[in-house]
């Protein structure tokens, strides 16, 4: 079988050119028509002579993507994507404007197995893991359609990062190479549900990204009706893997917490969370729940958010409420796909 060519490193492809007895220049070159362009063909290696690109083609592919659908919010300009691969699976992303450039946010699965409540990324289940090729063709394909330079990447898309590690890592040194994307770690953002083994990894790899959590919950019998994964690995347990994160690659570490109304936006559970939370190094992203048809939740009162965020600057945690981008088109990641694969995708809804 052909070898996924863009989801090789830039030391494992310079062994692939060793294999083949190229001089180790081509591998640099093939790099950046790779990561730095971000091509989709062998013929659009327009350096390399016909009878290399050939000789490339018969032994790898290039794994893309292709825009399936895409919608552009009137409200401030975000982008949402549905994308096709290769094997007629579907993926989402969306690109968001800020003062300081685009940020893009990517996904990590085909689907996703964590089965959290508030989220539609599990509505059409979960396929397969996307390879690093794939999830880095993502940058590439909205870059070329909107004509920009994406400086800044949020893994919160479709599936579970941590769920895809090697991939994720692989993805991760792609696009922080130099030759390549050359994107900063530090405009890096990847975020879990609580796995609680790969926090651990991710630790000892020591980068310089910004790791989130989806906590979403106070406690215990809150966060295991609304994110199975809490059974497994429970909010203690989290927090504690969350602190040794902290001590050991001195990054603030930030929670994202869903306000669902008459579920986890009491007084109470501010309190509680503020509790749990005190003497970490630590940023809380408060989120009105997004309006998931199939999911049914009721987002808080604004003025229940505020009376959260409240409570918890009062006990000393950095809080802040979620700017909602995109309303108008859905920008959570999963509705796209599930509608697709239902088979009663209406563009005019999306």
């Amino acid at each position: 079988m052909k070898k996924d060519i863009k989801s090789l490193t830039y030391s494992q492809l310079e062994n692939e050119m060793a294999l083949l007895k190229l001089p180790k220049f081509r591998a640099k070159q093939i790099f950046k028509w790779l990561h730095e362009t971000g091509v989709t063909s062998f013929d659009d290696m327009t350096n390399l002579s016909k009878d290399l690109r050939e000789s490339l083609s018969e032994k790898y592919h290039i794994r893309s993507c292709v825009i399936e659908n895409k919608y552009v919010s009137n409200l401030d300009g975000t982008v949402k994507y549905l994308f096709r691969l290769y094997d007629g699976e579907y993926i989402e992303s969306v690109v968001m404007k800020y003062k300081y450039g685009y940020t893009i946010c990517v996904s990590s699965q085909v689907g996703c197995k964590m089965g959290c409540t508030f989220c539609a990324s599990t509505l059409a289940g979960f396929k397969r893991n996307l390879s690093s090729g794939e999830i880095e063709s993502q940058l590439h394909c909205a870059q070329k359609d909107l004509n920009v330079r994406i400086s800044h990447i949020v893994m919160m898309g479709i599936g579970e990062p941590l769920d895809n590690f090697d991939n994720v890592m692989t993805f991760l040194e792609n696009v922080n190479n130099e030759i390549g994307m050359n994107i900063s770690m530090r405009n890096i953002t990847v975020s879990t549900c609580g796995v609680v083994p790969m926090i651990y990894e991710l630790m000892n790899r020591n980068l310089q990204l910004t790791l989130t959590i989806s906590l979403h919950a106070p406690n215990d019998s809150i966060r295991s009706k609304t994110m199975p994964v809490n059974k497994k690995y429970p909010v203690d347990m989290l927090l504690k893997a969350c602190r040794e994160y902290e001590e050991k690659t001195g990054r603030r570490v930030s929670f994202e917490y869903t306000l669902i109304k008459g579920i986890n936006d009491s007084c109470e559970n501010a309190q509680e969370l503020a509790d749990k939370l005190k003497g970490s190094l630590c940023h809380v992203n408060l989120i009105p729940v997004n309006d998931v048809e199939e999911r049914g939740n009721i987002r808080s009162e604004k003025d229940d958010i505020i009376r959260f965020q409240t409570i918890l600057k009062n006990n000393g945690i950095n809080a802040t409420i979620r700017r909602t981008l995109g309303s108008d088109i859905n920008a959570s990641c999963g509705q796209l796909r599930y509608k697709k694969k239902r088979g009663d995708f209406d563009e005019d809804s999306c």
